[in-house]
């Protein structure tokens, strides 16, 4: 009987056989949009998304605390009426990495999504909807924060 410790120096040897072949699985691996996380504007991140300038529309809604207590858990939902939309978008612009969320959108999805976010300091906080045409609508929200999410 093998112990605990062979059976585990046998399986990372196997994982990094695989991975040094290129045959370890690539569903393993998180797919992203590294170009859209490294932006700093609303505007590149729907540009990294295949999106061209953002427009303001009524279709998209965005609420959230006008006051953040506690800037690492700030409560924000998106939901947009807009049809064809494939993907929507959470962004805060003063944050490090803007893009916040990416919520995919099919029809058998309803685009209406609720999460939380970090946010370092009072910001301007976006909700983007791409349509399947390439249009991008948004709704901003101004929170104010009075604990600083990052360590503030």
């Amino acid at each position: 009987m093998q112990s605990r410790r062979e059976i585990l120096k046998q399986s990372a040897t196997v994982a990094g056989l695989l991975a040094a072949t290129g045959l370890f699985p690539r569903l393993a691996f998180a797919a992203w949009n590294k170009a859209a996380f490294d932006a700093k504007s609303v505007a590149d991140v729907t540009k990294a998304y295949g999106a061209g300038a953002p427009t303001e529309s009524k279709d998209v809604t965005l609420t959230g605390p006008d006051i953040a207590e506690n800037g690492a858990v700030v409560p924000l939902a998106v939901a947009t009426t807009l049809p064809n939309v494939k993907h929507v978008l959470l962004l805060v612009e003063k944050n490090p990495s803007a893009l916040v969320a990416k919520f995919d959108v099919s029809d058998a999805v309803e685009p209406n999504f609720s999460t939380r976010a970090k946010m370092g300091q009072s910001s301007d906080v976006y909700a983007v909807a791409i349509t399947a045409d390439g249009k991008a609508h948004y709704a901003k929200k101004e929170v104010k924060v009075t604990l600083g999410g990052c360590g503030g």
